[in-house]
């Protein structure tokens, strides 16, 4: 018996063996191109290769916030070398997928992406509306591309009384972001009505200036409504998601801020003509409406003053009636209050032979109120004695 004779199980375990216990291939980083990729039960299946090689791949469990390649990608994977004994087949069990080279680019893209969103840079309440009357407008762009000429040209033919003012900024490369945020600050605090950030298409790392952290906090914190017109319409950017209007293109911008004099005119002449029309139909209906109540109105008045008139009426018989029976019993009443007074008037006392006696400017009722040779004065029916009292009795 040959000793170096083992089996199929013996044999693909002590390969499995081999590669895990080589640390160096544990947790390894290999780049390459993505090939012949399918998932299957949220597991990614694919290939990596150069020139030379290919190695087989695997990434179980993926989930939403995974990146997934696409065909022909170039990558980064994370992970080890397994050896499957039982079906004696050699993998590369990945852990993470990373893009590689522009894919770094895109990568770096969706992260900052996702931060911004969650520190609510990208919120719609707080987007501001285009004003709805636009007449003067700054564009931050290059001074020397096609994209302010293209502006310039839309917004002439359109409205030529739109005033455009441009601060010449750097779209591209080393210090782009720099001019850019530097742009948005001075024209936000300038005499204008909305702000244009504009450049022509370009690949991501071109792009790149409209992607950072310091242009979308400008975009952010800006008082003026803000148009991000960056690429073509195809591409976006962080300065997309954080503008307050996304304009695919910068000629699409340009349309947005111009109004069309022509159509316009058109339209405020078709205007006019319907609130000729309806300003003659309802002065028409308010003649007809102010006749009819007029009518209705003397109707109702007539009306109403004969009955007044007869009520009037009704109430002078009865005032009438009421007022002779009234005078009539105070007449009667009179007349007997008339010959009661006239029975207590002390003439009439007087001349029926009775007197009164004065003493000292009263009226003297009692004997005991005078002495003997006092002074009093006696007023009759005619005429008043003067006499002193010589004698008197007392009761």
């Amino acid at each position: 018996m040959n000793n170096n004779l083992i089996s199929v199980s013996q044999f693909n375990k002590y390969v499995h063996d081999i590669f895990l216990a080589e640390e160096i291939l544990q947790n390894v980083e290999i780049y390459g191109e993505v090939s012949g990729i399918k998932i299957s039960n949220a597991n990614a299946y694919f290939s990596i290769k150069d020139d030379d090689a290919l190695l087989s791949c695997v990434k179980f469990g993926v989930s939403a916030s995974d990146y997934v390649p696409k065909e022909g990608e170039m990558v980064i994977v994370r992970g080890s070398p397994n050896y499957y004994v039982k079906g004696g087949r050699f993998s590369f069990n990945v852990s993470k997928i990373s893009p590689y080279g522009q894919g770094l680019l895109y990568q770096q893209f969706i992260e900052m992406k996702n931060r911004l969103e969650k520190m609510g840079y990208f919120d719609t309440a707080r987007k501001k509306p285009l004003p709805q009357v636009i007449r003067r407008v700054g564009v931050v762009s290059s001074d020397t591309g096609a994209v302010i000429h293209d502006i310039m040209d839309i917004t002439r033919r359109r409205n030529r009384m739109l005033d455009i003012v441009l601060y010449p900024a750097k779209v591209q490369g080393i210090g782009a972001e720099d001019t850019i945020v530097a742009g948005i600050r001075a024209l936000d605090k300038s005499n204008i009505d909305v702000i244009i950030v504009a450049r022509g298409g370009g690949s991501l790392e071109d792009l790149s200036p409209f992607n950072t952290e310091k242009v979308a906090t400008a975009i952010f914190e800006a008082k003026k409504p803000i148009i991000s017109a960056v690429g073509h319409e195809t591409d976006f950017t962080i300065a997309d998601f954080v503008a307050d209007v996304r304009a695919p293109t910068p000629s699409a911008a340009a349309e947005l801020v111009s109004s069309d004099i022509a159509s316009v005119t058109s339209q405020l002449s078709t205007y006019v003509q319907r609130l000729q029309r309806l300003t003659g139909d309802w002065l028409t209906n308010a003649y007809n409406l102010v006749d009819d109540g007029f009518n209705d109105m003397q109707s109702l008045v007539l009306g109403l003053v004969s009955k007044q008139a007869q009520n009037v009426q009704s109430c002078a018989t009865k005032f009438s009636r009421l007022s002779l029976s009234k005078f009539n019993e105070i007449s009667n009443n009179f007349d007997k209050l008339t010959v009661r007074l006239e029975a207590h008037n002390p003439i009439q006392i007087l001349r029926n032979g009775y007197a009164y006696v004065m003493h000292k400017d009263k009226t003297l009722t009692d004997a005991k109120n005078v002495n003997i040779g006092d002074d009093v004065t006696v007023s009759l029916h005619k005429g008043k004695l003067y006499c002193e009292v010589k004698s008197k009795v007392e009761e």
